[in-house]
């Protein structure tokens, strides 16, 4: 059995969390903004399926990707030197995490981006602490990622692609532009090979929840990213 959050119950300490299946520390509680940041804040995130109730977790190992080890394939750096993609920050997020919740995923029936999570990560986003970077193709939204900022730490979400390599030219870009902003780590939460091939590791959870509350610390970025933070050329 798994503890049982009323909605001013504090999350139960991490020790507590299952190795199987791995992570899952709690049920109940809210979607409220100060829920969800004190979750963070703490090294949990919720993933649930709709007509489930609100599942908290905080797997161990925990995997990770720090900006400044981003990893570009040949055939990467060759797609982002074209140019035929243009990347926008902040600029579509409610749009950005409706396409996440409606692309078919392999192995997925369903979304676990449920119209109440819409709606959480859209409040977030009014608040400045949601974040999207999004892909664009000839005025179409081909691709991204959204995600949490949290002094100079990011919390990544989901992401979808529609085109080719749209999702890791996000990553890309999301990389880049945290590095320039001094971020120290990206949470990337479960270790998949995508991510893997792209340089993320992982690495013990009490290792992870070090580096977090020392990048929480730090003053964070106010608002809103400029739409334009990441369009840069690349060599």
């Amino acid at each position: 059995m798994i503890p049982w959050l009323d909605h001013v119950d504090n999350f139960p300490p991490l020790e507590l969390a299952l190795s199987e299946p791995n992570g899952l520390l709690c049920a109940g509680g809210d979607l409220s903004p100060r829920r969800i940041i004190q979750a963070y804040h703490h090294g949990i995130f919720p993933w649930y399926s709709a007509g489930e109730p609100i599942l908290w977790w905080s797997p161990d190992p925990r995997m990770v990707l720090v900006p400044c080890e981003f990893r570009i394939s040949r055939s990467l750096r060759r797609t982002l030197r074209q140019g035929h993609y243009r990347i926008r920050l902040d600029s579509h997020f409610p749009a950005l995490v409706r396409a996440c919740a409606r692309t078919r995923r392999k192995g997925q029936s369903g979304t676990w981006i449920s119209a109440e999570m819409q709606a959480a990560y859209c409040t977030l986003f009014e608040l400045g602490y949601a974040h999207s970077v999004e892909t664009w193709k000839d005025d179409q939204l081909v691709g991204g990622l959204y995600g949490l900022a949290i002094g100079k730490m990011f919390y990544g979400e989901s992401m979808f692609s529609h085109a080719p390599d749209a999702s890791k030219i996000a990553i890309a870009h999301l990389a880049r532009y945290l590095d320039a902003q001094s971020f120290g780590l990206i949470d990337c939460q479960m270790n998949t090979p995508h991510l893997a091939s792209l340089g993320a590791r992982e690495i013990a959870r009490s290792e992870f929840m070090v580096r977090l509350q020392q990048l929480t610390a730090i003053a964070p970025l106010a608002g809103c990213w400029p739409a334009d933070g990441a369009s840069r050329d690349w060599e």
